[in-house]
């Protein structure tokens, strides 16, 4: 699969019932908050972010980031998932770069953070791919993994 067929895509009136569709493998479902869930946090939560995730023109994941700077001084990824019909295609790790680009952008920019549950082995190998480093953050459940922008 050519990963530039791969773009996000603000959350918009054509395609958010689409991201509330898509589904994870079973084993996934504990890792992450539905589709919808996100979604409608991000209403009341006027500064996350979400986007739908195409493959060409087809909604095949979703995605979400806060634009304000929290914990640890930086930028957080919020969600990222891809429908469970097109995992292990590279389509996750595409869309983070892309993600990563656009948060990058923001004021004061250095660090992007995202937690995940340590048993989230997709995450780990996803975020350690893209050069997030393990400082041994940990927030509740979760461990916070850390990527240097813009320096």
């Amino acid at each position: 699969m050519k990963t530039n067929k791969v773009k996000i895509v603000e959350i918009n009136t054509d395609n958010w019932y689409e991201c509330c569709k898509l589904e994870v493998f079973k084993e996934q479902i504990e890792y992450l908050e539905p589709n919808a869930i996100s979604i409608a946090q991000s209403k009341f939560e006027l500064t996350l972010k979400p986007y739908a995730i195409n493959l060409d023109e087809k909604v095949v994941g979703f995605l979400m980031f806060n634009s304000v700077q929290e914990e640890l001084d930086g930028y957080w990824i919020y969600r990222i998932m891809v429908d469970k019909e097109h995992q292990g295609m590279g389509i996750a790790k595409a869309a983070t770069e892309l993600m990563i680009s656009e948060m990058a952008k923001l004021p004061n920019a250095k660090k992007i953070v995202v937690g995940y549950h340590p048993d989230n082995i997709g995450a780990h190998s996803l975020y350690k791919s893209l050069g997030f480093v393990d400082h041994g953050d940990r927030f509740g459940k979760e461990m916070a993994v850390i990527k240097y922008v813009n320096e």
